[in-house]
């Protein structure tokens, strides 16, 4: 062990470029002694191993070479974690979870202490709390104020113990060397949080010291690139904008009851729906037939869906189940292609790389619906697993 101290010493040395006078100046040691060290002939007293660390810039236990033991274990507890938060689907409300995913929570909080700076850890234990205050708490909302949008019930929300501790690890995380991705998730989840819970001030700065719609990496990278990566990117851009466009518009619509409510409304969200179908023109939607199941939902259980039709918000219903179906094929199965002319270029979706859909989805989902439109759909044989 102490062998291979003095060996990994010397290697990081030579990574850096650095004299074994370089390292000993730092240190306040002779060079003759780190070069002791190196051949194994003495070794560094303990005081001195974080500043060895320290100075090479990595951790002590990579230091000691225990660096794949260290992924390998946080390996294991992300994949045990992530098995647990997926089982739940998209739905987030009071009491949506069973009681053991706190065994989770317990697990990736133990975890945090042991790896207190590991943002991947941290990012987890965030998610899992946040879903947690869902399940024991759920959030409120008020009625729409003069400004006709649904506020939140910010004193009640602000009240969520596990959403407090949540937003604590998220500002965690972002004083780490997390990277882009995880920041980003980060940054948009305590967003969020903090505007939920009635921060307002802290949710309006971060928002504003992110990167404009303009400089984000969807639009930068086709400008960056050519030939077929930039095709990739072209694509990958067309369907960034959609997602985002499909949430800003059903989160506006929902925060209006006036307009959830109308004609208008529904209007709204069918042309959004037009516009996926549209660059979707062959009906291979990938990933993305999990939103376009999602707003034929809203439109067959909503406010929106009791201004039609019961016969027309069968047929909503009808073309989410396809499309939630196509969604668990491509997740069971793999080996997916895109087809459409406008995302061609989009990458391959290999098996289970998709977030699964839990196996109470529908159970979960149906509760939501009016009583005479769970009637018709349990008459359908084809829906038969929505009530299994």
């Amino acid at each position: 062990m102490q062998l291979n101290l003095g060996r990994k010493i010397r290697e990081l040395r030579r990574r850096d470029g650095r004299t074994q006078d370089d390292l000993a100046e730092t240190l306040g040691v002779t060079a003759q002694a780190v070069s002791r060290w190196e051949s194994g002939g003495s070794y560094p007293d303990m005081e001195m191993i974080p500043a060895i660390a320290n100075y090479f810039h990595i951790s002590i236990d990579e230091l000691f070479g225990y660096h794949d033991d260290r992924e390998e274990k946080i390996g294991n507890i992300l994949h045990k974690a992530s098995e647990v938060l997926t089982k739940q689907g998209f739905l987030m409300y009071q009491g949506c979870l069973s009681d053991d995913f706190e065994d989770c929570i317990n697990m990736l909080r133990e975890a945090s202490d042991e790896f207190p700076n590991e943002p991947k850890i941290l990012l987890k234990l965030a998610q899992a709390l946040h879903m947690w205050g869902w399940h024991k708490y759920g959030g409120r909302a008020k009625p729409a104020d003069s400004s006709g949008i649904i506020g939140d019930d910010t004193e009640y929300n602000s009240k969520n113990i596990y959403w407090q501790e949540a937003v604590r690890v998220y500002e965690k995380l972002l004083k780490t060397d997390a990277s882009a991705d995880q920041r980003e998730v980060a940054i948009r989840q305590l967003v969020v949080l903090y505007c939920r819970m009635g921060a307002y001030e802290k949710s309006k700065a971060l928002a504003n010291a992110q990167n404009t719609l303009t400089v984000c990496k969807e639009i930068l990278l086709p400008m960056a690139t050519a030939g077929e990566e930039k095709a990739k990117y072209q694509d990958k851009r067309i369907m960034a904008l959609l997602s985002s466009l499909r949430s800003s518009v059903t989160n506006a619509v929902a925060m209006r009851p006036s307009v959830y409510s109308s004609e208008y409304g529904r209007e709204i969200l069918l042309s959004v729906l037009n516009l996926y179908e549209t660059i979707f023109i062959d009906g291979r939607c990938g990933r993305w037939h999990q939103e376009i199941g999602e707003l034929y939902l809203t439109l067959a259980d909503s406010e929106i869906g009791k201004n039609v039709s019961l016969e027309e918000s069968l047929v909503y219903f009808d073309k989410a189940f396809d499309h939630f179906k196509e969604y668990k094929r491509i997740y069971n199965e793999g080996e997916y292609k895109y087809s459409a002319p406008l995302v061609l270029n989009l990458p391959m979706i290999a098996k289970g790389e998709l977030a699964p859909v839990g196996d109470d989805f529908w159970t979960k989902r149906l509760r939501m619906f009016p009583q005479n439109i769970v009637d018709e759909i349990r008459k359908n044989p084809k829906y038969a697993e929505c009530f299994e």
